[in-house]
Formats: structure tokens, sequence, C-alpha cells
């Protein structure tokens, strides 16, 4: 597990990213200036379809401002912020990198949203948080990292309250084999995805019923399509992930627009302890 996790580490490494983000944010003034969430939008949502895939997986779990939120592998922060911003609720995220988790403290002092929305390092495999202590939990484009997902799936349902949101957002096999680089992975020997039959399987087995489960690949399709007619925007997640990410990107769009790769949107309810599985919807 140790090799894994310092392969993951090495890969999301983005060495001097909070000052290549002090560069590019200098577009709106003085660091004193006080930045909206949704000024971040394009690159501090690192998923395909950006904030709209965040805004409707919230809006399936039903996320409130009476929550306790937990954003799972949080990247830069930007769906914690957009939780908080939209809902009131706290969030906490936890990312590997250590990278990460100082640019998205920076983000969001400069976003003024410090008091309720924090970052912590660690592992998604041994989540340092004590049983039961949220109401939801989000995980977008983390899994296809991750090689043990029973331990990561158990790891989420530990640390939800009975009757808590399990809401996830991943890239899953689809038919063929991928083509690589891709944004998680440079070969094969670091990619771990499974169909959305196993996923939601794995999921299942750690505890949850299932809610909701669709097939977005049709819209990452669209929104690939599109980000190809238009180009990126001038603050996109290059600024995070440095040169040479325009290839895995490229590729991304090229698995899905083959089918090699599907979209998997699903949430998921965590069984209560005496064992009674949720209804699907």
């Amino acid at each position: 597990m140790t090799d894994e996790l310092d392969r993951v580490r090495d890969h999301y490494r983005a060495t001097g990213l909070t000052d290549r983000l002090k560069t590019a944010l200098a577009v709106f003034g003085s660091e004193e200036r006080r930045l909206k969430p949704e000024q971040l939008a394009t690159l501090d949502q690192f998923h395909t379809r950006g904030l709209a895939a965040t805004a409707e997986l919230a809006n399936l779990a039903v996320i409130d401002a009476d929550m306790s939120v937990l954003d799972v592998g949080s990247g830069v922060g930007g769906p914690a912020r957009f939780l908080e911003a939209t809902y009131g609720c706290k969030v906490t995220g936890l990312d590997l990198s250590e990278p990460f988790v100082e640019a998205a403290r920076y983000l969001t002092a400069r976003t003024g949203q410090d008091d309720n929305v924090s970052f912590e390092t660690g592992s998604a495999l041994a989540l340092p948080f004590e049983d039961g202590r949220f109401d939801a939990a989000l995980l977008q484009h983390v899994a296809m990292n991750i090689t043990d997902r029973p331990l990561l799936y158990r790891e989420i349902r530990r640390v939800l309250k009975p009757g808590g949101k399990f809401a996830t957002f991943d890239v899953v096999l689809n038919g063929g084999d991928p083509l690589y680089p891709v944004p998680w992975a440079k070969t094969p020997g670091e990619s771990f995805l499974l169909t959305a039959e196993a996923t939601c399987e794995a999921i299942e087995a750690a505890g949850f019923g299932t809610l909701v489960r669709r097939d977005d690949t049709a819209a990452a399709k669209a929104w690939f399509a599109e980000l190809r007619v238009s180009g990126p925007p001038p603050l996109n997640l290059g600024i995070v992930m440095g040169q040479g990410f325009a290839e895995p990107t490229t590729n991304l769009g090229r698995n899905l627009m083959q089918d090699r790769l599907g979209i998997l949107t699903a949430v998921f309810e965590a069984v209560p302890v005496n064992g009674a599985i949720p209804g699907k919807v």
C-alpha cells in the first residue's frame, strides 16, 4: 500500500503550485482582494464537466446547511468551497497531496471561507476521522487511483452516520483498453479502473444501499466536444498540474468518445446498524 500511495503522491506533487496560483490570480487584483468561489471554478474543479458535475452531485445527495460534509480527494478545494457557498454547510476536504492541501487553504483564505471549510492531508484508505462524524461524503474522480476499493468504501462508510449520503462521480471501464496517459495515470500500471457494475457492487458490499445510479457518459462526451471547439479558458487545470497536462486531458476525451471509458454518477445511503437496506430509486 505504501508504494501505491507514494506513486499517487508523486503524480500529484505539483511543485510550486501555490506560487503558480498567486501569479495566475493576479488578474483579479491584489492579494488582499477577496475572491468569489465562482471566479475559481475553471481551475479548481478537478474532474470531467467541472462545476456543473459538482452541482448536480450535491443536488442528488440533497446537501443542506445542517450537514457536515467530507470531500475525499479534495484537490485544491473547489467542490468544498462550492458546497459551503451554496448550502452553508461545514465541509472538510482530505487529500493525499500536501501541495494540493496547501493550495486549497490558500484559495479558501482568498474567498474568506476559512471558518466553515478546512483541509487535511491524509489517505482515503485510513481516514483520520472518528466513526460516524459526517452526514455526507463526496468522491469525484478519485477511485481510479486506488486499487483497494473495498477498503476505500469501508472507510467512507465508517466515518458516515447511519443514513448518511455517499455521492460519487467517477471514471469507469466501459469497453476496450484505455489510451494513456490520462489525468490520473501516465501508464496502465498506475490506473485501477472498475466497471460501473463492479464499482456499485463494491460500494454496496461496504454497507451502502443505492439511491441513485446513472450513466453520465453522454454528458461528458458533449462537454469534451464543446471544450475542443472553444479551447480551455485562461484559468484552467493546466495551472494546477503544470505543463504537459493537455495530452492526458485529450486522451480522457478520446477514451470517452471511443467508449473505452464511461462516467458513473451515483448516490448511496449508509445502511443503518440494523442492516436494513434502503430501497433503490
